[in-house]
């Protein structure tokens, strides 16, 4: 493309694109390499850190041998977690979920609760809520599936 330049923010790649017009290509505007994604402004991509849950490939590993579960942000440096225990045979405790500072608000929480939920269904364990954060995602995704298996 006639003007283009390529910017790595965060693993995503950004394009700008100069119009089919005489006039010069507004620099604020930056199209996404993928066809399907929004349009962003780099000030936007940077505000957000180029992170968006509902947008990006959420890959949750399931760590048993460390009973927990997580998500690697931003290659591997930072990490969302989900930690659990278990207190009997098939009974766990999931007791706390944890998303650094700079990417709370975006959705990421909600892939740790479901992948722990889906577990617990899986495994036909039963499940304490001692986290405020998966007792919030029950409540908003009510599945009877979910409800089978917790202690209320």
């Amino acid at each position: 493309m006639k003007g283009s330049v390529v910017t790595l923010i965060f693993g995503f790649s950004f394009t700008s694109v100069s119009t089919a017009r005489s006039a010069p290509a507004d620099p604020a505007v930056i199209g996404w390499t993928s066809r399907d994604a929004p349009r962003a402004t780099m000030a936007q991509a940077a505000q957000s850190n180029a992170f968006d849950a509902n947008n990006a490939q959420i890959h949750v590993e399931h760590d048993r041998k460390r009973r927990q579960f997580v998500i690697r942000l931003n290659g591997s440096h930072d990490r969302a977690v989900l930690l659990y225990e278990y207190v009997g045979k098939k009974t766990v405790d999931l007791q706390h979920t944890e998303v650094p500072d700079a990417y709370r608000g975006r959705g990421i929480a909600k892939h740790l609760a479901k992948a722990a939920m889906d577990f617990v269904v899986e495994e036909d364990l039963k499940a304490h809520l001692t986290c405020w954060y998966i007792q919030k995602y029950v409540k908003e995704n009510p599945q009877p599936q979910y409800f089978e298996h917790i202690y209320q």
